[in-house]
């Protein structure tokens, strides 16, 4: 486990915070600061509490049963009681990493100062975290709006030594147990902090991070596949030009542009259509490739944007304001994190469409400029790649139906009180599958261009080009010659490309690409 440790204070996280917590195991601390605050936002519930009138989320039932007034003897078992009843998850369990950045988000929020939690409630939240203790979470059950409210409610389980939970070794086990192995004990929930750990949009902000993480390393590595097939195919890297992009100025196709650049600096294989007289300029999945991946990259930026306000945000239902009022608001409403998932995996599945267009350009005899049939080594005989392009537009596929948005849904809920959700989990749990898919897909081009750049024989490809493929083969992805196992190669190409080795082997030549 790293020994990185992420300090939690009033002001929010960051997304690399999110991310050293979420998927290197980075270690938690409070500061004195957040100390001070959860215990003055307590001082401030605990009065309240104490009245006569009611409040709600601290003396009142909650959503369509807020109208019922809480006797204090009772107030404890309703904490426990929303947890135990909101934990109602049910499919198949969702990934650590998202597990570990829903309970840190929830104690970024907690440790604002507006939840009115307890210091020790706070300080348990940390040390389950930096015990490797992960709460079993399912895939199906929240809405996002009132928060991701079943994730985080099987989070706040955890901290009653309730229900599953995952050890630092892998293996489930009692909650009850896990904690008392770590010597962490159970938090005894009071007026609030029920409420509070579960009204947040934490599960598709965590979500949202590691997916802009993935999506930059794998926008870069479009971006040197995009190159090597241009290579391939004897495309001309001249509409890559500064000038050309300058007066079209989006941020994201220059990016773009100039990291092809880069990576076709010094190549023999551009600039051929004098070669090929019927050839005037390039098919689009070539010329446009700047303009599309461009597109995402802005598109990511806008995402990005949203992610640091909300990484900024106390999100709670009633919060604690700096003049000592509780007021209720509905600040958990996850349309602007919801919008910005949906909007990603838009922009993944044209990503990955022009990717497919140009492996199966590569591919196709009439079209690639004198490539062999499908880059076999002897067509009719060897199929070559011909079904590597079939997986890849099966996963390009799927992309399109993932592209759907779920924010454009809504279905209400407790008795009409929530009548309009924003299904951002739902938003998150797609993105992040079409992330995984548009790995594959890019994966799948790498195979196709590097084979092809290799075909072009008395042509040298780019140094930075060269450098992918001595790479890629070293990493277990083998060249061309007669049709074997297909499977193993493009998993190791998966690998290759998951892994940031393909953007790791082109900046070795290139420096770092934008």
């Amino acid at each position: 486990m790293d020994m990185h440790t992420v300090v939690v204070g009033t002001s929010g996280v960051t997304a690399s915070d999110v991310l050293a917590v979420a998927r290197d195991g980075a270690r938690i601390e409070l500061s004195a600061e957040a100390v001070t605050a959860l215990a003055a936002a307590r001082e401030i519930v605990e009065a309240l509490a104490a009245k006569p009138d009611p409040v709600y989320g601290v003396s009142t039932g909650f959503g369509a049963l807020a109208t019922r007034h809480i006797s204090t003897e009772l107030r404890a078992q309703l904490q426990r009681n929303i947890v135990r009843s909101h934990a109602a998850g049910m499919g198949p369990r969702v990934e650590r990493e998202v597990v570990r950045a829903l309970m840190f988000l929830r104690l970024k929020t907690v440790c604002s100062g507006h939840t009115g939690v307890r210091p020790e409630v706070a300080q348990t939240m940390a040390d389950v975290l930096n015990a490797g203790i992960t709460p079993v979470v399912h895939e199906y059950g929240s809405l996002g709006c009132s928060g991701d409210l079943a994730p985080l409610s099987h989070c706040a389980l955890t901290l009653m030594g309730e229900g599953d939970a995952e050890g630092p070794d892998g293996v489930l086990r009692p909650a009850g147990e896990l904690l008392a192995t770590h010597g962490i004990a159970p938090v005894e929930l009071r007026e609030k902090e029920g409420l509070a750990l579960l009204n947040g949009t934490d599960g598709m902000l965590g979500m949202l991070v590691m997916a802009l993480a993935d999506l930059d390393m794998l926008y870069k590595s479009a971006d040197i596949t995009a190159a090597l097939s241009m290579e391939g195919l004897l495309g001309t890297d001249k509409v890559l030009a500064p000038e050309l992009h300058a007066i079209r100025p989006h941020p994201g196709q220059g990016a773009s542009a100039a990291n092809m650049l880069a990576v076709l600096k010094g190549s023999q294989l551009t600039g051929h259509h004098q070669d090929d007289a019927p050839r005037v300029q390039d098919a689009y999945s070539v010329r446009c490739a700047p303009q599309v991946a461009g597109a995402g990259r802005d598109t990511m930026a806008h995402a990005r944007l949203v992610a640091e306000r909300e990484l900024a945000s106390a999100v709670d239902n009633p919060v604690v304001l700096p003049d000592g009022r509780v007021e209720s608001n509905g600040n958990f409403h996850g349309a602007p994190v919801a919008y910005v998932l949906d909007f990603l995996a838009i922009a993944a599945a044209d990503l990955a469409s022009i990717t497919e267009r140009r492996t199966d350009r590569l591919l196709d005899k009439n079209r690639s400029h004198g490539l062999p049939p499908f880059l076999a080594d002897d067509a009719g005989v060897d199929s070559g790649l011909m079904i590597a392009q079939y997986t890849q537009a099966a996963l390009v596929s799927e992309m399109k139906r993932l592209a759907v948005p779920a924010s454009a849904d809504s279905i209400p809920s407790s008795a009409m009180q929530e009548d309009h959700v924003s299904m951002g989990w739902s938003a998150a749990r797609k993105l992040r599958t079409a992330v995984d898919n548009l790995t594959r897909v890019v994966a799948v081009e790498l195979y196709a261009a590097t084979r092809a750049v290799e075909l072009r024989e008395g042509l040298s490809p780019a140094p930075a080009s060269q450098a992918v493929i001595e790479a890629v083969r070293k990493a277990g992805v083998q060249g061309p010659g007669p049709d074997r196992f297909l499977a193993p190669d493009l998993a190791a190409a998966d690998a290759f490309v998951r892994s940031g080795q393909l953007v790791a082997a082109a900046e070795t030549v290139t420096g770092p690409l934008r």
